[in-house]
């Protein structure tokens, strides 16, 4: 069996090893690896047809001076695609490059082609699932709630569960021993201003505000803030002037590894979050962690995704369990005034939220089999069609 597979950043290319994982597994050794994909997807045997890094490219500004290379790396992929004639051609998210090369081979050739990680059509641009179906046969979403979406037009649609299932929880030896080390007693709030610059320049100021508020009303909540490497320093600029700031865990300090184990030790511990919006939430919904989401953007950017979005939630357990129990201020409502009175709310009462964040989980499959295991399993089935 012949599997090319494309995955362009990092996230995409741990999907591709536990697929990879799992095709092995049911298939047996007899199969052949072809494509692009980092260093996961390496250990299962693919060897790159060029770095992965090359398409981790974010931005219009950032992928402007790379058009042109890009545009070549995708004529590169077609070429090898159609030269080797594999079984199945497999896209990992990264749509503007994955789903322009799935694109290319469907107009030159019949080759099964199944993309994982569904486009967000539910939140906004809903055309892309018709634009995608003449040449993407079958769909591997991460999300219950998204196969319909697909099937309307045409193509195969394999809930698959989402990868924050299969995420080794710590254990209790582990949450004691950062709270020893941290020298933490008593209620603990974490605090997640995000990993990119832009985000953590723009948001962190107001949860600094909202910190401070709550210091006044529980002076024994304690703060901890888990720092992304590229950002560690920033966080570090932005509280040095509140009278306590927050206990910060500096992942430059670490191994990768030794960051993410001290993050989710850190994600359980917590009695409450205040995050802003995308998948930390559901990194907080796997450890139980009641949370306040809260997230702006600049001002012409915020009236342009008014327009677009679809949903009235941009917290995906609340989508998954079509409730609206996790707190959002989005927008004119980021700011500290609204945010500390809900965080304080949430600290008295935190049962209804831990119930969603449960029910979270199970939808999205953690009672089920590995998500790479299934995600293979849909790929295998999808080709006796």
């Amino acid at each position: 069996m012949k599997v090319y597979v494309i995955a362009g950043e990092l996230s995409g290319d741990k999907l591709g090893a536990a697929l990879m994982s799992g095709l092995l597994q049911l298939h047996g050794t007899d199969i052949e690896f072809r494509g692009v994909g980092g260093p996961l997807m390496a250990q299962q045997g693919l060897s790159s047809q060029f770095p992965m890094t090359e398409l981790s490219v974010m931005g219009l500004v950032e992928i402007l001076p790379k058009y042109f290379d890009l545009k070549r790396r995708i004529q590169e992929c077609v070429d090898a695609i159609l030269a080797w004639q594999p079984d199945v051609v497999i896209t990992i998210d990264s749509p503007d490059f994955c789903l322009r090369v799935a694109k290319a081979v469907r107009e030159k050739s019949q080759l099964r082609t199944v993309h994982y990680v569904a486009p967000s059509v539910w939140a906004w641009r809903p055309g892309r699932a018709a634009k995608m179906a003449p040449f993407i046969d079958q769909v591997l979403a991460l999300l219950p709630f998204e196969p319909p979406y697909m099937t309307a037009h045409g193509m195969r649609c394999d809930f698959v569960g989402h990868p924050v299932v299969a995420e080794p929880l710590p254990t209790p030896d582990a949450i004691q021993s950062l709270k020893a080390e941290l020298g933490i007693d008593g209620p603990t709030c974490l605090i997640l201003p995000g990993s990119r610059r832009s985000e953590v320049s723009r948001l962190l100021p107001v949860f600094v505000q909202t910190m401070e508020r709550l210091q006044a009303q529980r002076p024994d909540l304690n703060f901890v803030l888990p720092a992304a490497g590229p950002v560690a320093s920033l966080v570090k600029d932005l509280t040095a002037n509140m009278a306590a700031p927050p206990t910060i865990l500096d992942a430059s300090e670490l191994s990768a590894d030794q960051a993410e184990t001290r993050k989710r030790a850190a994600f359980a511990m917590a009695d409450v979050a205040l995050a802003v919006s995308g998948t930390v939430s559901l990194e907080l919904a796997a450890a139980g962690t009641p949370m306040v989401i809260a997230y702006d953007v600049n001002v012409i950017t915020r009236e342009i995704m008014k327009r677009l979005l679809k949903i009235d939630t941009l917290t995906l357990a609340n989508l998954v369990t079509d409730t609206r129990e996790i707190p959002e201020f989005l927008g004119k409502d980021c700011i500290a005034e609204k945010i500390a009175p809900s965080l304080l709310q949430l600290l008295d009462a935190p049962e209804t939220q831990q119930e969603i964040l449960s029910e979270t989980m199970r939808l999205l499959g953690r009672d089920d089999q590995d998500p790479g295991l299934r995600a293979a399993a849909a790929v295998l089935d999808g080709l006796s069609d």
